[in-house]
């Protein structure tokens, strides 16, 4: 193990963050550069190598925690990358963005505050990438088999990344103009800045896997017609069909989707925009949605220089600790301060919105720019959520984004029709344990399949769903498999 009493002798220590007024003034991550290596094997040396290490139940990656922990620990940088990779294909994504449930399962977690594995993680990967640890890997011999893969998010470039080292020859199609899925366009630059994707997808290429960008399968592509001309189809296009908000007003100039308004920011700091034509600056904002993307939102708005942002939840605000009914070693829900939160705005529970409220429309318009929201206090009786009487009341509101998840794959571009899909009872597409679809050939990985997740779900069933093409192509694979098809997080 590592140090012995290291979780007696050591306190936890996170990631320094820049100051505030420095931060929102630029698009770079939050944290201070190089701020971890100073104590980093420390707080790897507060890992326990527990008999029974509950952090690999609480990741569906099954990380190798406590052999890379303890690698850190002696800054054998090179063993700990090794041993972080023979799991994950992208630990510097899930150290950067995964909300880590594997620190909600650390044993140590029972009774103190649980060793910083994120931090731990993405310490090692930068640190193999700064000393040239991570290369190409390309297969020894190809198999003559074809592969398509539909999405290149975390799903899609785990599937191809696996594949094209099993020896099969790879395309990864993304109807986006550049690769990376939701990683790429979904995730602010301030949480995880682009060059990360763009040295791990140039990697992929020295492999041998190819990119198809700007190529929509269903629209640009018919989907029976590239199921022909590969030997496996891949599809990890995700859960992209946001949620709506039914309510009077909901037409009006300044109500959009977080996905319409994100991406628009993310291809200003790509260069593509000058200025985003959906901006926060000088506007009151609001945010609907109290989870990851509704804070993405909140950090987005504070750097375009909003006037003030709000962020809605309908439910409670959660507890700091642990509820009696969420115990150890399942993922709590728990009031989270994120990066962006700490930049400024207010938070409210317990809402809901009622309407939106308008101004006339304008010489050209169809309709006005919203300028308020109107909201009311709820709270749950007899296992219902009712309104409070007597508590509506109104907010300002020039730009309202909408961040409250997302329902399904998109079915709109003609994929699940012209592949002729089943759907499951959720409207995800239907697979079996190998991650094959009722289609021959054609297999789903990701949210496209099991709904919207976390990224270390989603690289897990990639890896997992390559297994299943590996073995459909050549009757055995090699490869691993980290999840089936059911498996759920650890929960209560």
């Amino acid at each position: 193990m590592a140090d012995p009493k290291g979780f007696l002798t050591t306190g936890r220590e996170v990631a320094e963050t820049r100051p505030v007024g420095e931060r929102v003034k630029d698009w770079n991550e939050v944290y201070v550069p190089g701020s971890l290596l100073p104590i980093i094997s420390k707080q790897a040396g507060r890992c326990m190598d527990c008999g029974i290490p509950f952090c690999h139940n609480g990741c569906p990656l099954g990380n190798l925690i406590p052999e890379w922990n303890d690698y850190a620990y002696r800054e054998d940088w090179s063993a700990a990358s090794e041993r972080l990779h023979a799991t994950n294909n992208f630990p510097e994504f899930t150290g950067r963005l995964c909300p880590a449930p594997c620190e909600s399962a650390c044993v140590l977690g029972i009774n103190q505050p649980a060793v910083t594995i994120k931090n731990v993680e993405v310490s090692i990967i930068d640190k193999a990438w700064d000393s040239g640890d991570v290369t190409p890997q390309p297969p020894e011999r190809l198999s003559g088999k074809t592969v398509a893969v539909i999405g290149s998010g975390p799903a899609g470039l785990a599937a191809a990344q696996q594949l094209t080292r099993a020896g099969h020859t790879v395309a990864v199609y993304e109807r986006a103009d550049r690769i990376g899925g939701l990683l790429r366009y979904g995730i602010p630059e301030f949480k995880m800045e682009k060059a990360h994707i763009n040295r791990r997808i140039e990697q992929m290429r020295a492999e041998g896997t190819k990119f198809r960008t700007e190529t929509e399968i269903g629209k640009d592509i018919d989907a029976a017609k590239l199921r022909r001309r590969y030997d496996a189809v891949v599809i990890a296009a995700g859960a992209t069909v946001s949620r709506d908000l039914p309510v009077p007003g909901r037409e009006l100039n300044g109500v959009h989707f977080a996905m319409e308004y994100l991406p628009l920011a993310n291809k200003v700091q790509e260069g593509d925009l000058t200025v985003s034509p959906i901006t926060a600056e000088g506007k009151h904002v609001v945010v609907i949605g109290g989870g990851d993307t509704g804070a993405d939102c909140v950090g987005t708005a504070h750097r375009q220089g909003a006037l003030s942002v709000t962020q809605l939840e309908i439910m409670p605000r959660p507890g700091e600790d642990r509820n009696a009914n969420q115990p150890w070693p399942t993922f709590p829900m728990l009031y989270k301060v994120t990066s962006a939160h700490e930049e400024g705005g207010e938070r409210v529970y317990s809402v809901s919105t009622t309407h939106f409220e308008g101004s006339a429309p304008e010489e050209g318009q169809t309709v006005g720019n919203v300028q308020a929201l109107h909201l009311v206090e709820v709270e749950f009786k007899d296992g219902k959520l009712e309104q409070k009487p007597g508590t509506e009341r109104s907010i300002p509101a020039q730009l309202v984004t909408l961040a409250m998840g997302f329902t399904g794959t998109d079915q709109a571009n003609g994929l699940v029709q012209q592949f002729g899909l089943e759907l499951d009872e959720r409207g995800n597409v239907a697979r079996d344990a190998d991650y094959a679809t009722n289609v021959g050939g054609v297999f789903v990985a990701g949210d496209a399949g099991r709904g919207q997740s976390l990224i270390v779900w989603a690289i897990a069933e990639g890896r997992s769903a390559a297994r299943g093409v590996d073995r459909f192509l050549t009757g055995a694979s090699a490869l691993p498999a980290p999840i089936r098809p059911t498996d759920r997080s650890l929960a209560v």
